[in-house]
């Protein structure tokens, strides 16, 4: 049997920030957020249920990106952490550190940063990681 993953972005926009549009601060959202204006501040989820962030081609966000789902055509300037996924467009282009646990990458996109699988992690790897920190 083949299981088919959910990596599509939720069919439903709630909130969107169109592209002659520039906020700054940090914004906190549930559902789904479309970027195509500039965000000069973090942007993460509400921890109640996972959602979905899509910035388009003119997008722009500098600032920390934390979500569960994240499809990026325009531009991240800081680290970004999604937990589920993460889709980076042709044009897409991330300046930081890209945490990820399933990454789809098309040719074109750039990262100026690490890529970091974030795996299953056990109570083993944690108490490792302290251990070297000391």
């Amino acid at each position: 049997m083949f299981f088919k993953k959910n990596n599509k972005a939720q069919n439903r926009i709630d909130t969107l920030i169109s592209a002659e549009t520039r906020i700054e601060g940090d914004i906190q959202f549930s559902g789904g957020l479309r970027v195509d204006g500039t965000i000069l501040g973090n942007v993460t989820e509400s921890t109640t249920t996972p959602s979905t962030l899509i910035i388009g081609e003119h997008g722009r966000i500098d600032g920390a990106v934390k979500v569960s789902k994240l499809f990026i055509l325009g531009k991240v300037v800081g680290p970004v952490k999604a937990s589920q996924f993460i889709e980076l467009q042709t044009k897409a282009k991330v300046v930081g550190d890209l945490h990820y646990k399933s990454l789809e990458m098309h040719t074109g996109a750039v990262i100026e940063g690490k890529l970091v699988f974030m795996g299953e992690v056990t109570d083993a790897d944690i108490e490792t990681q302290d251990t070297l920190l000391k």
